[in-house]
């Protein structure tokens, strides 16, 4: 059952954490947070207060600001046999202050940064039980003006928020119209009829508004519309994962005309990707998606990927690259 005050307590506890609350008042003392590279998973309070002790190092007067913040119940994929959290919460914002402290080797620029998160949380009783945490390091390098990879294809910058600026969806927000995951779930089963020679094998194109808006992950960058998608996204993912395929959700939930997903995809890197030439690998891809939806069609996707994990396993370290502009090269084979 969804409690009542699921999001508004999520978000108080969030808030509470940015502005420097003890993790150990925000999380079960064995949670677990899915941090995401180079972080990894981090399990109990120990590990979890050393990762914001090291944000709160780079942004010490850091806020959050929450551009979309949505709950709700967490539908299963018959996918997964793993225990699963039964409600969710989901967010996107950024954490915004001056960036006086290093992180992981990302110089302070003792200027304004924005450091872009993507999460989800499951509060469990009075803290969170467990979280995944997608914060955006490659732009935080691109605010650095120290970028480790090729130019992205798409569009660069910060993330705006929903056009219709409603994406702070309170407990008890109405909501008649349809159910926005189900147009999700459409518009992923045309995407997974790709036949892996052409893309009109993907019927997908009747899920989307004429101009709908792609905001990836940065390495990616931002698109607009079926074509830019497709020039600047999909067509190089495909080349590069041919026989992609997705392992199931950790996440799905709808609240209003918002839905989010997210889960791994795994695929062998056969072609170039983000200036990375093929490996052959077997590569491991997390990432979510947040979706705003204009009655049956969706205008609005967000895209965070661990980006910095997905060259990791391609044999590239975006870090060991920082330190080398730095005057920190390797000195050994």
């Amino acid at each position: 059952m969804l409690p009542n005050d699921l999001k508004s307590r999520s978000r108080a506890l969030l808030m509470a954490l940015a502005e420097g609350a003890d993790p150990a008042g925000i999380y079960h003392p064995d949670a677990v947070v899915h941090a995401g590279h180079p972080w990894g998973d981090l399990t109990g309070i120990e590990a979890i207060s050393a990762l914001w002790a090291s944000l709160r190092t780079a942004l010490p007067d850091m806020e959050r600001r929450d551009l979309i913040f949505v709950g709700g119940e967490n539908r299963d994929d018959p996918r997964l046999d793993t225990p699963r959290a039964p409600h969710l919460v989901a967010a996107i914002g950024h954490l915004q202050g001056s960036f006086l402290g290093d992180l992981i080797d990302i110089p302070a620029t003792f200027g304004v940064a924005h450091l872009r998160y993507s999460e989800a949380h499951w509060l469990d009783g009075d803290r969170f039980r467990e979280s995944w945490l997608f914060l955006d390091l490659l732009d935080l390098k691109r605010q650095a003006g120290l970028w480790p990879l090729p130019p992205s294809l798409g569009t660069e910058g910060m993330w705006p928020g929903p056009a219709t600026q409603d994406g702070l969806r309170a407990d008890d927000a109405p909501w008649d119209g349809a159910d926005a995951l189900d147009t999700v779930f459409k518009m992923h089963a045309a995407l997974l009829s790709f036949d892996g020679v052409s893309l009109e094998s993907m019927p997908h194109a009747e899920y989307w508004t004429t101009h709908f808006m792609y905001y990836a992950s940065s390495g990616i960058g931002m698109c607009r519309g079926l074509e830019g998608f497709r020039a600047h996204h999909q067509i190089p993912f495909l080349r590069a994962f041919p026989d992609r395929t997705a392992t199931g959700h950790f996440i799905r939930i709808s609240d209003g005309p918002y839905a989010v997903t997210g889960g791994v995809v795994t695929g062998t890197h056969s072609g170039e990707y983000l200036g990375m030439p093929a490996t052959g690998k077997h590569i491991r891809i997390p990432v979510m998606d947040f979706y705003r939806l204009e009655g049956d069609r969706i205008a609005e996707n967000w895209l965070p990927m661990d980006v910095p994990y997905v060259a990791h396993q391609m044999g590239h370290d975006l870090f060991a690259r920082l330190r080398h502009y730095r005057g920190k090269p390797r000195r050994t084979l």
